[in-house]
């Protein structure tokens, strides 16, 4: 059964709910923005601040304690611009492939 894009949203916003509001802000942020295809959105910092009405140095901040918490990955950095992503495993999904015996 699939989870539909709003269901999913939902889900999210109540597993953050013990989180402060921009530290929420940032987790939906990243839930929500394209992604390349390993989930890593390719924006930098400032323009991810700009896009919530945030101050850079404060989106930074926050985005760092969201990293803490286990929320975000870094998934490359190209020069000093790092990429994040949402933890697979925070959003339920499943990252190990299982294996099946030949028959």
């Amino acid at each position: 059964m699939m989870i539909d894009d709003k269901q999913k949203n939902l889900d999210l916003l109540e597993k953050t709910a013990g989180m402060t509001a921009n530290q929420r802000l940032v987790v939906m942020l990243y839930a929500l923005h394209p992604t390349d295809r390993s989930g890593a959105v390719l924006e930098t910092a400032a323009t991810l601040a700009n896009l919530v009405g945030m101050a850079p140095s404060v989106f930074s901040r926050t985005r760092k304690q969201v990293i803490e918490a286990g929320w975000l990955e870094q998934t490359e950095s190209i020069g000093h611009i790092k990429y994040f992503r949402i933890d697979p495993k925070r959003m339920g999904e499943n990252v190990v492939i299982p294996l099946r015996r030949a028959t």
